[in-house]
Parts: structure tokens; sequence; C-alpha cells
């Protein structure tokens, strides 16, 4: 009986959802954006104190000595973090990923509070870590706050999850669409009206409080003489295969490295101490590769690294971020993997220069152009890509050569096969934890899928579909009113399915309500 109250109170706040997604997500949007912002100049702050802390170890050997006995202590203390609570390890948005698809449900106060704590320590270590993916994390705790202290349904939920995540991401790069998009293209995995609006709402306030405390200033000003000439744009192809080709390999060897750790005999609780100590050498022979990448990019800005040079900074920074992120410290690979990408084609802009007589002038768009290429091998995310690296550079000018170049990559990493690589996080996290299937619960969840153009079901009714098992289809959206499902009711191209699903089976049936209105063939459709 309890289920069946569940299921009418599902629908009946169905009804409200977009006017009440409006404006609960404006006011996830105004808290996630203040906590990441907190987090942001929290690790400002950190990283700086890294720097000068660096500086007085170079004093003598008891100083240096000192600062190896501190970094030691931090990477206790980061595992014992860990410890107490394992969602805070690593990035964070696979935790996300896993809790939209209903295989996780971390307690969101104690990974808000464990997650900034552990973040700030990494960076005051100087680890080889992103504020990004944390940040993601952060917001989307903060939406799933809001939803839990005002009893929210589970649906409004994922939702305000979202919004959340996106308002994170929007906040840390001062890049409100690259949020939106992020949110909806690997968070959400659907780009309906509800979403688009609320995810939009939130970000943009987010975006708003990020630029009130750090100004317009884009996070990148790389100066631009101009767009790359079009017979130079073999040379684009070229990149983006090696993009591909190293952002597979990125892949592969984050995930080995996570796989050595698990295999060594040291206990997890002191794995963060591994990059800690580690941090603590290379600030002696290669301060510019600890912390996110900042003191790498102004190197970039000075334009005066050889080719060389920047090749040695580009493989330390590689395996110096494998190791801080494979040990499980709480921070992302956004960022340092933007500056990798950077850095690719900042030595593949030098070498263009020298062999094949490209002009200096373009050294930064190879630059910017790779940052976005190599995050979309990694991700597999396009679009937030392109978006996002437009608006991180403040020119939105170059959006041709930005495609093209992340297209290929996108393209080249799929044919070797490299899964993304939030996807293969999450795997790894939900095998660690013994989980196959999400708990049920006996609440349900809404889920929407678009019926695409040339999709199969437009012009069937609704009796001919072969709806996933433990599928109740509740509604049909057209042209902005809500139709009674029935089995002679035909669907259309655009017609929005409403259904509702169990918890425990919620991410594959949407899953396969969403083939189900993309697929162009008859096969998932029932005949007469």
């Amino acid at each position: 009986m309890q289920r069946k109250s569940d299921t009418v109170h599902v629908i009946e706040n169905a009804k409200q959802l977009p006017y009440a997604l409006v404006l609960n997500g404006l006011l996830v949007g105004i808290l996630a954006g203040g906590v990441a912002v907190i987090y942001r100049l929290l690790l400002e702050k950190g990283e700086a104190a890294m720097r000068w802390m660096l500086e007085q170890s170079h004093s003598g050997l008891a100083a240096g000595a000192s600062w190896l006995l501190a970094l030691a202590a931090l990477g206790a203390v980061v595992g014992l973090l860990v410890r107490w609570e394992p969602m805070i390890s690593g990035s964070g948005i696979p935790q996300v990923s896993g809790e939209m698809k209903g295989y996780l449900d971390p307690h969101w106060l104690r990974v808000l509070a464990a997650k900034l704590v552990g973040g700030t320590l990494c960076a005051l270590g100087g680890l080889s870590l992103g504020r990004e993916g944390p940040s993601v994390q952060l917001g989307g705790m903060v939406g799933k706050g809001v939803s839990r202290l005002l009893h929210r349904v589970r649906t409004e939920e994922k939702y305000l999850i979202t919004c959340g995540a996106g308002a994170g991401l929007a906040a840390a790069f001062n890049a409100p669409l690259a949020g939106v998009l992020f949110a909806l293209e690997e968070i959400h995995k659907n780009f309906s009206a509800a979403a688009l609006v609320s995810v939009m709402t939130a970000a943009v306030a987010a975006d708003f409080l990020s630029k009130l405390v750090f100004g317009l200033t884009p996070v990148f000003t790389f100066s631009l003489q101009g767009a790359l000439p079009l017979e130079e744009y073999w040379l684009l192809v070229l990149l983006g295969v090696l993009l591909g080709a190293l952002g597979a390999f990125y892949n592969f060897a984050t995930l080995r490295v996570q796989a050595a750790y698990g295999r060594s005999p040291l206990p997890e609780l002191f794995r963060p101490m591994v990059p800690f100590l580690l941090a603590g050498g290379l600030g002696y022979w290669m301060p510019q590769v600890l912390g996110g990448g900042h003191a790498m990019v102004e190197l970039l800005y000075q334009g005066e690294l050889l080719l060389g040079g920047m090749l040695l900074l580009l493989v330390v920074k590689f395996m110096f971020s494998l190791l801080s992120f494979g040990s499980g410290a709480p921070g992302g690979i956004f960022f340092p993997l933007l500056v990798l990408g950077a850095y690719i084609g900042g030595s593949f802009g030098l070498a263009a220069i020298q062999y094949c007589g490209v002009s200096p002038a373009y050294l930064n768009n190879f630059i910017i152009l790779a940052m976005a290429g190599y995050f979309t091998a990694i991700v597999r995310a396009p679009v937030t890509g392109v978006v996002l690296i437009a608006e991180m550079t403040g020119s939105f000018s170059h959006l041709l050569s930005l495609s093209v170049v992340s297209v290929v990559a996108y393209v080249t990493a799929y044919l070797l096969r490299s899964a993304p690589i939030y996807e293969s996080l999450l795997g790894n996290i939900l095998k660690k934890r013994g989980i196959v299937t999400p708990e049920d619960t006996g609440e349900k969840i809404l889920t929407t899928a678009v019926v695409q153009f040339g999709a199969a079901v437009a012009g069937k009714p609704i009796h001919q579909l072969q709806l996933p098992s433990n599928c109740l289809l509740v509604a049909v959206r057209r042209g902005g009113k809500e139709l009674i499902p029935r089995g002679d009711t035909i669907l259309m191209e655009g017609d929005t399915l409403v259904a509702l699903a169990g918890t425990q089976n919620y991410a594959q049936i949407k899953a396969d309500l969403q083939q189900l209105c993309t697929v162009a063939s008859l096969k998932d459709t029932k005949q007469g």
C-alpha cells in the first residue's frame, strides 16, 4: 500500500516539477557556487603556502627534513580522511555519476566536510590534482543536501544533484556553458528541457558568484593573433590523431597505476603518503610540476620554453599526476589533463614551426586546440571540451579548429577502444565495493526520453513498444501538453516519454528507454 502511495505522490509531484526545479535550481546554484568558491580559495591559499614552505625548506638540512616529515604527516591525515569517508577518494565525478545511476548513496554532509579538508591538504602538499572534479562532487552533494532538507522526491533530487554538479564546474572554471553541458552530457545523460533550464539557472548563479570573487578574467589568457589558416588544417588532423592516441594511453596508464596501488603491500591508509613524499623530492628538482599546473601554464605564457624542456616537463607532470591520482587522494584529473594537453599542443606547435614552416604566431593556437582534443579523448565529451576551452580562453572565434581536433581525437580514441575515463573509474569503485546492482529501496523515480527524428518508434502505437521490464509509461509530453498514454496512442517525433522506475533498475531502464527512442530499426518494437 505504501508503494502505491509513493507512486501516486511521484506522479502528482511531476506536474509541478518544472517550476520547482527552476527555484530550487537557483537555490542550489547559489549554495553550490558558494561552496565551490570557498574550495577554490582554500586550494589557492594551500598552494601558495606550499610554495612559501618549499622556499623555506631550502635554507638548510634541518628545514628540508622538517618539510619531508610534514609532508608525511599530511599524507597520513589524508589517508585517515579517505578511510573515514571513502567516497571522497579521487575526482568525485564517478561518485556523482554512480549516485545518479542509483549505485551509490553517500552521506552528503560527510562528503562535503571531508572533501573540503582533504582537497586543501593535498594542495598544501603540492599534489598534482585538480579542483574541478571535486567541485563537481561538492556541488552535487549540495544539491543532494538541499533535496534532503526540503524533503524532495528522488526524481527531483537527481535533477538537483545535476544542478549542483553543473554549478560546481561553472564556479571552478568561470565557465557556465561548459558547466551546463558537462552536467547534462556526463552526469545526467539527458538533454531534457527541465534539466536544461534548471541546470542553466544553477550554473549562471554559481558563475556570477565566482566572478564576484575572482573577477571576469578567463582562467587561461593565451594571446591568439588569429585563426589558423585553412591550408594548415592537415596539421590539425595529425594533432587530433596524436591526442586521441595519447588520451587512450592516459586512460590505460591511469587505470594501471590505480591497480598497481591496489596490489601493493602498502596499506590503503598510507598510500597517499607516496605522492606527498614524492612532491617533497620534486620540490627541489622540478617545482613547476607541483600543484594543479598553474605554474606550468605561466611558463607557457612566457613563451621561453624550448622543445626539449617542454617535453621533459610534460613527461614528469604526466607521471606525477598518475601517482597523485592513483593513490586515492581527494583531487581530480580535470585541470592536470588540460595542462598536459597544453604541453602536448605546445610541443606539437614547436615541431610544426621548426619543421613545417608554420608561423610562430600560431603556437598558442596549437596549445588551446590540444587542450580541447586531449580532454575529449580522455573524457569523451566533445561538446563540453570545445565549449570549455572557448570559455576558459575567452574566445569563441576558433570553434571550427577546436571542433576538427576534438572530433578526430574522439574518433581515434574510440577506434583504439579506450573507454571514457570516468566510466572506467566508476566501474572500479563499484567492483571494489562489491556492488553489482543497486539496492531496491521501494522508491520510484521518473525518467524521460525524447523520440528522436528517424526513430523506429515514431508513428507506432504504444501497444507495439517493447518497453523495458519493470517500467511504467505514465505520460507522453507533446507540444507543451501532457497526454495520458493509451495502447492506441501514436507516438510522434519530438514526443517525450515519461516513465516510472524503481531505484534498483533505474539506470538500466533509463538507458533502455533512451535507446528505444533513438534506434532506427524495427528490432526493438513488437509488430502487429
